[in-house]
């Protein structure tokens, strides 16, 4: 594998990120276009292979991987619903890109991709199990078991932000009710308080009383839900990413706090709570990793 190198792709609703990766991590080259409108498949797909071509023109890569906005399917072939994206449904983006390019391509959700991303380069780096959190928009997840993407029996697994946090909780998209990214995502804090997260950051820094006491609040949210996590998962670390971790300093003795009351202590020995550390980078960072994963055995 000496100077071997794969491209990890990064599918979103407004950008399309990439990077060339060798086996160690180091990024060769990255470059981010701009996602077609509408979004449709052939698109996105014509739009991918000219960015490929760009980022790698000597055509030294030899595998792809793609982290897309929603579900794929348990063997990474099939983009089963993409979220943002136009007439996204059971789209074949793998067998469609290798054909285009003649490399073996696996897909993965976004979410996993950017935990894959922080365990291998990032936060999570120094642990073989761990969970990542992305506090955005929505509350999505990843989990990481001994080194490896734990995606489940049908490719579905680590929606950690839809487990149930309060039975009688506001409705979810998902269909749940009461679902932890209810109480956690971006627009949950804007239904909860008419701001953005980042303007209650700002508040809180300048010690604002009722912007560090809804802090407070939102971690006890925040660890109740983490707790049910740990006491599947025993992880030894948890990463927590997305936007509103930006304020990860105001909320992180409350969430310690609700762990320490809620979970016992035989399963959650030596747990360290973490803010994420590749930021945007980290679903190019995954989707390379699941790359090497997938195609090498790395």
């Amino acid at each position: 594998m000496v100077n071997s190198q794969v491209i990890g792709i990064d599918l979103g609703g407004t950008a399309i990120k990439l990077g060339r990766f060798t086996a160690d991590g180091d990024c060769l080259q990255s470059l981010s276009v701009a996602t077609p409108q509408p979004a449709t498949p052939e698109a996105v797909i014509a739009v991918m292979v000219d960015a490929i071509a760009q980022l790698d023109p000597d055509n030294l890569s030899i595998a792809i991987g793609v982290g897309t906005p929603g579900p794929a399917d348990r063997c990474g072939r099939i983009a089963k619903v993409a979220i943002n994206l136009t007439g996204w449904h059971d789209v074949p983006l793998a067998e469609w890109l290798e054909a285009k390019t003649g490399k073996p391509t696996i897909l993965g959700n976004d979410g996993n991709c950017a935990g894959l991303g922080e365990a291998w380069l990032g936060a999570g780096r120094h642990f073989q199990n761990l969970i990542l959190l992305t506090l955005g928009t929505g509350v999505g997840g990843a989990v990481i078991l001994n080194g490896k993407l734990f995606i489940g029996h049908q490719g579905a697994a680590g929606e950690l932000g839809l487990i149930t946090l309060n039975p009688d909780g506001p409705m979810c998209n998902s269909g749940n009710q009461g679902s932890l990214e209810q109480y956690t995502s971006v627009v949950a804090i804007r239904r909860h308080t008419g701001k953005e997260p980042a303007e209650l950051g700002a508040l809180a820094q300048a010690g604002d009383i009722e912007a560090l006491t809804f802090w407070q609040n939102y971690g006890k949210f925040l660890g109740a839900g983490l707790s049910s996590l740990v006491y599947v998962l025993t992880p030894q670390a948890i990463v927590l990413g997305g936007g509103v971790s930006a304020s990860f300093e105001f909320f992180l003795p409350t969430v310690k706090a609700e762990i320490e009351r809620r979970v016992l202590a035989t399963s959650r020995v030596g747990l360290q709570i973490l803010p994420a550390e590749l930021g945007n980078f980290a679903g190019i960072v995954g989707a390379a990793k699941l790359a090497w994963q997938h195609h090498l055995g790395c």
